[in-house]
């Protein structure tokens, strides 16, 4: 049925109709969702995986409470940043030893960065895009600082022909396979293509990839990747990120930051730095043992799950979404800004109005939870793993009530909050 020819009535059966047929529908319950919340900020905050609270609770009370210290080596603590990898890294196709979990999405980014640098010394030029996670640029920024490249901030668009021109002095090109503010899909494997036609390092940012896509590092020929842990992956708020350095480069792989987890020899207490073979010498400090184990319980909803079948249901549920949208919202000032084309549409449908805070904090106060980037854009992020057709119609509709009764007009609404 075209969106032309739907009508309101039509909605709901037809949400019951593609949630019957729905393949992954029984992966719901792998979550722990709260009773009446339609949960659409999985783009910023997965939600509670049902395996998390026993393996803390185990984490805490066993490992940690009664084997102590001893669980370094009796509960596989040490080893558990390149378990975690790669259990990451099968979900973006990167093969064994060649991702690590722990610290921050820019920690990795900062010494991903500065590692490629130090492999193109003779490159003078650091790429990357100007509506990228404001993180991603100042990261870049620093990194230029201290090693004296010139930043230059390129649409993913323009990239080709801007390497064409000044490829050769190309060390390494940033970017995101998802522009996290509009749902805007790149194509990675022809930006990787044209990066490393020109002698340069690609690296990509999997923040709003990982764990929705079906991502394939290694056949795409990815030189290095970083990603977060708490988003689609579900790890939980400040979950670890994850750094992939492909095989080809580990040996060469000389980054700033430098710890001791790294070290080819940690408990020998050197005073030179001797780095780990493979991707364990981008392993930096003590890591963060509660919350990677908290990730790792939290991949296990992904197990025996096709990741192909993830990718066509979010296409289906954002699809869907905008329909809803073009049929509840008509004439009430919303704008899509989410390409229509499946192709070119990551896993979060995206409409503009210059309203947008306000009715956020109004959808939450009906149970409807999205999240607002500002200066005018209302997201909402789906999981194939727990999101309904359902919950994306009942999400415009809830929306479609809150403008026509006016609610986003409340004072309430408008108080501006830390976190938006």
């Amino acid at each position: 049925m075209s969106t032309a020819a739907l009508r309101r009535e039509d909605l709901a059966p037809q949400a019951r109709a593609l949630d019957a047929a729905d393949p992954l529908a029984d992966l719901r319950g792998r979550f722990l969702l709260p009773d009446g919340i339609v949960y659409l900020d999985g783009n910023s905050l997965g939600a509670l995986p049902a395996a998390v609270p026993a393996a803390v609770a185990d984490a805490v009370h066993r490992q940690w409470g009664t084997d102590l210290i001893r669980s370094w080596n009796d509960n596989a603590w040490w080893q558990a940043p390149l378990r975690v990898g790669d259990a990451i890294g099968r979900l973006i196709g990167a093969a064994p030893g060649q991702t690590v979990a722990g610290d921050s999405t820019s920690v990795h980014l900062f010494n991903a960065l500065t590692a490629a640098t130090r492999l193109r010394p003779d490159r003078t030029l650091l790429v990357t895009d100007p509506v990228h996670f404001p993180t991603d640029q100042y990261i870049a920024d620093s990194v230029a600082r201290l090693t004296g490249l010139t930043v230059h901030r390129i649409p993913v668009g323009e990239l080709p022909g801007f390497l064409a021109a000044h490829g050769d002095r190309v060390a390494v090109a940033g970017y995101s396979p998802v522009d996290y503010r509009t749902g805007e899909l790149h194509d990675m494997a022809a930006a990787t293509d044209a990066v490393r036609r020109a002698g340069a390092l690609m690296l990509w940012d999997l923040c709003h990839a990982a764990g929705a896509l079906p991502l394939q590092l290694d056949r795409t020929g990815v030189d290095l990747a970083v990603g977060c842990g708490y988003k689609f992956l579900s790890g939980g708020p400040g979950a670890p990120a994850f750094l992939y350095v492909a095989q080809r480069h580990q040996a060469a792989f000389d980054h700033p930051l430098t710890g001791w987890n790294g070290h080819a020899d940690p408990f020998a207490a050197d005073s030179g730095y001797a780095p780990a073979a493979g991707v364990g010498r981008a392993r930096i400090g003590t890591p963060p043992i509660l919350s990677l184990l908290a990730l790792e319980a939290a991949l296990t909803a992904f197990e025996g799950v096709d990741l192909e079948l993830v990718r066509a249901k979010s296409l289906s549920l954002t699809g869907f979404l905008l329909d809803c949208a073009d049929v509840e919202l008509a004439g009430l000032g919303f704008t899509a800004v989410t390409p229509r084309e499946p192709s070119r549409r990551g896993s979060q449908a995206v409409l503009r109005h210059p309203d947008a805070y306000p009715m956020v904090q109004a959808l939450a106060a009906r149970g409807v939870i999205a999240d607002m980037r500002a200066p005018d854009l209302l997201r909402f992020g789906v999981n194939a793993l727990y999101t309904s057709h359902r919950d994306v119609q009942q999400a415009m509709r809830q929306l479609h009530e809150v403008v026509l009764a006016g609610e986003h007009r409340q004072e309430r609404f408008r108080l501006r909050k830390p976190v938006t």
